[in-house]
């Protein structure tokens, strides 16, 4: 048995949730992963995990051993980066946790670049809408907060994205363009759950008039999580919405999106790159760390409304 190459293939089953999603990660048949970890457990003499027809979960002897396991990765993957430092171009596999809206509307868009330059570098990219911060199974986590980012890891500002409210033309053509703040309350709105931001919206014009605070209906004409759906439906044409200006730049620019109250701003989220804090930073996360800063500004500002259509402002002219 090759112990270490069985030692990366349970880990990788722990973090994908499943046996299959381990053996699709890893490029292997789901057979040499099943006979890998049995195998394993057989040296151990140990069941690590519970295996049932629905899910799995790690026994508490898995626990432990995986904890081990994890560190015991990391300190071969760091040697290995050490002597590729010196040696070589950067290579290996980095794994990497971000936003959903960010990974479909921007970082996917800029991966061949990265590949054009670091073409030995290989990516495992997790989407999520939600999570609580960086871990030791992700290299490098992107998160979008309201406030800076406060533990225990390596914390670096890449941008800062507005929310915008946005319709499709044709919706406003029909039901007429909100003015004020107020105006909101009657028309459809296509809004994430309450429990997903603030309850009460507070809007501020760049003139200096008096801010406006408003409330969310009780129950918009949609609701949902999932950032692309709002995007969906609004282009056609269901409502007003309100989203990050990365998700929205293109649309805007294009025109099959228009913004909704332009000079009124209420809310931005700083986008952040984390990492766990360690010793040695592994040379495939210190260039793509560094790739991530050049291509989005790496500072406290926002780079997807520099079209006026984006942010609002009158166009030349």
């Amino acid at each position: 048995m090759d112990q270490l190459r069985a030692m990366r293939v349970f880990a990788r089953v722990i973090d994908e949730g499943s046996f299959a999603g381990a053996a699709r990660a890893l490029d292997l048949a789901p057979a040499v992963v099943t006979r890998l970890i049995a195998e394993l457990e057989e040296h151990l003499g140990a069941r690590l995990i519970q295996r049932t027809t629905r899910s799995l979960a790690l026994s508490s002897v898995g626990e432990r051993y995986l904890e081990r396991v994890r560190h015991i990765l990391a300190d071969i993957d760091e040697s290995e980066s050490q002597v590729q430092s010196v040696s070589e171009s950067p290579q290996g596999h980095l794994r990497v946790m971000v936003p959903s809206a960010f990974a479909v509307h921007q970082l996917a868009k800029h991966l061949p670049a990265f590949h054009a330059e670091y073409p030995r570098v290989t990516l495992s990219l997790t989407s999520t809408i939600e999570f609580s911060g960086p871990d030791d199974r992700h290299d490098i986590t992107v998160m979008a907060l309201r406030d800076a980012p406060d533990g225990d890891f390596i914390a670096r500002r890449l941008a800062r994205s507005e929310v915008i409210l946005c319709a499709a033309p044709g919706y406003l053509d029909r039901t007429g363009r909100p003015d004020t703040p107020q105006a909101l309350e009657q028309h459809h709105l296509l809004l994430p759950p309450t429990s997903m931001v603030q309850r009460d919206v507070t809007f501020v014009h760049e003139d200096g008039r008096a801010a406006v605070r408003v409330s969310p209906p009780h129950q918009p004409l949609l609701t949902t999580a999932h950032t692309d759906t709002l995007y969906a439906s609004a282009l056609a044409g269901l409502g007003i919405t309100g989203l990050m200006s990365l998700v929205v730049e293109d649309a805007l620019q294009e025109g099959a999106l228009e913004r909704v109250l332009p000079g009124w701003h209420a809310m931005s989220f700083g986008l952040w790159l984390t990492m766990p804090t360690r010793k040695h930073v592994p040379v495939r996360t210190q260039v793509f760390w560094d790739f991530l800063l050049r291509t989005f500004g790496g500072k406290d500002r926002d780079p997807w409304q520099v079209h006026p259509r984006c942010s609002g402002a009158p166009s030349p002219g």
